[in-house]
This record gives C-alpha cells, structure tokens and sequence, in this order.
C-alpha cells in the first residue's frame, strides 16, 4: 500500500515539474493590449508593435504572426528595430514585411543587429523596396480617421560605430523633436526607438509616448516576482524588461518583449514572444 502511494506521489511530481516546464518555455505568440490616455485624440486609434523578429519563422509565409496582426485590425504597424539578424536568412523578415506594407501603413527604424550585420545599406534598400518608411531622426505627420499624429523615429545608437555617415542617436533625438515642431507641434506625438536603457533620455523631450524593444523580455521571468534576469546593455535585473512604464506629466515608455525564438541561444522562460497593440482613447 506505502509503495502504491509513494509510486503516486512520485507520478504527480513528476506530472507536476512537466507541466511547469511546459508553461515555462512556452513559445506560442501572445498578443498583450496596452490602452493609453490620449487627450488629442477623439476617436480611438490602434497601433501594432513589431520588434525583434530576428527574421525567425512564425509557420508557413510567417502566417501565424500576420493572422494574430489582423485579428486586431492596426491602423498603422511600428517596426521597432532587429526586424533582420546579422546571422543567417532574411527570408522570414522579408516575407514579414511584403505583407506586412500590403495591408498596412509601415514606419520602421533600425536595431544594432541590422548594423551588426554588415549589411546595413542592402538591408535599407529591402525595407525601402516594400514602401515601408524609415525613420532615422526625423518625424512624420499621419492622418488616421481623420486625426493626425506625429511618428517619430531614431537609428540604434550603432549607427555612428558601424556606418561612415552615420548621425548619432543623441542628434537623432534633437531633430526629430525639431521636425515634430515645425510639422504638427500640438499633435500626440510617438517616438520610435530601439533601446529602451536610454529612457530617461527620451523623456527630457517632448515625447507623449515611446516605444522600444531590444530587451527580449529579460530572457527569463518569473511572473510577478520578476520581471526579467538579464537584457543586452542592461545587465542583471534589467530595469525597463517589458511593459509599460509610467513618467510625470502623462509621459510614458512601452517595451516590447519581442518576437525572437530560435534566433536567441538562451532560451526564454516565462517569456513568451508577443505582439504589441496600443490603443491611443
């Protein structure tokens, strides 16, 4: 009879560590929902934030992150950076965005791995050749249901270290500000960043809301212990993992946990990919 129950117990243990495992490195896409308070605003406006794809595979023509997409019906997409990985295919990241700019206004701005690359010029002309913007220190004007808003948008700070021409993130910063001013200085105002360790630079500009990925989530989490272990440029315990922070004066930073899978050689735990959907009410 002790030998039955303790067959038992050991069948649950080990029933019970699986399912924890299971939970744990749980890799399906999920989509979290951001809603922010915007006074310009009279009529809802939806934004979709894609970050750190790594050019990883999300099932036959990237179908599984493009039907997520469209089940929340984005009036514009935000690519918030290393769209592309400096190893291996770009087949994945180009499949993204063909179809991604077919059915929706696209801004893009660059992540360290696309200059990690080497091949930041030809990665450009890819993003360029599907009508895609990109935003390197400059800000944009678009109407969406009648309203305007400005989207604005640095390179990494890798752009000086790894391009001849490249203007630094810190210029970046002033003349999309300036840009922002001339175009629509009373418009809410987004600004499209890569790295989120420098958001206490971008809050001493005139920025209603940034957006940043780069963090990959922390790697490993611990929901609602810890938010995430280590992230690049961060170091341990990284301060700005993912999710929203708030700042004075109704400022605020969203960090994208990001998409990447296979792309990253420590696995994520607690940590799945996820698709970023702000409603600016």
């Amino acid at each position: 009879m002790e030998k039955r129950k303790s067959i038992k117990r050991k069948i649950l243990i080990i029933t019970g560590v699986l399912a924890i495992l299971a939970i744990a490195c749980d890799m399906r896409l999920k989509t979290i929902i951001y809603k922010i308070e915007a006074p310009q605003i009279t009529t809802p406006i939806r934004i979709a934030l894609i970050t750190d794809l790594h050019s990883d595979w999300y099932g036959k023509e990237q179908g599984v992150l493009i039907d997520a997409l469209k089940k929340q019906q984005p009036d514009i997409v935000l690519l918030g950076g290393d769209i592309f990985d400096d190893k291996g295919s770009y087949q994945n990241a180009e499949l993204t965005l063909q179809q991604l700019s077919e059915q929706y206004p696209c801004y893009y701005v660059t992540g360290n791995h696309e200059y990690w690359s080497g091949d930041i010029d030809n990665i450009l002309k890819i993003v360029e050749s599907y009508g895609i913007t990109i935003l390197s220190g400059d800000c944009k004007t678009i109407e969406i249901k009648g309203q305007t808003i400005n989207i604005c948008g640095v390179d990494d700070p890798d752009v000086v270290a790894y391009t001849k021409n490249g203007i630094g993130m810190l210029e970046q910063l002033k003349t999309a500000e300036e840009c922002k001013e001339v175009i629509n200085p009373k418009g809410y105002t987004i600004l499209l960043s890569h790295r989120p360790e420098w958001a206490e630079t971008y809050m001493q500009y005139d920025f209603d809301l940034v957006l940043c990925g780069h963090a990959h989530g922390g790697q490993w989490r611990i929901p609602g212990v810890l938010n995430g272990l280590f992230a690049p440029n961060q170091g341990i315990f990284p301060h700005y993992a993912g999710g929203i922070y708030y700042y004075k004066e109704g400022k605020q930073m969203i960090v994208s946990r990001g998409l990447a899978r296979e792309s990253t050689p420590v696995p994520r735990i607690f940590n799945r990919p996820e698709l970023v959907i702000i409603d600016l009410e």
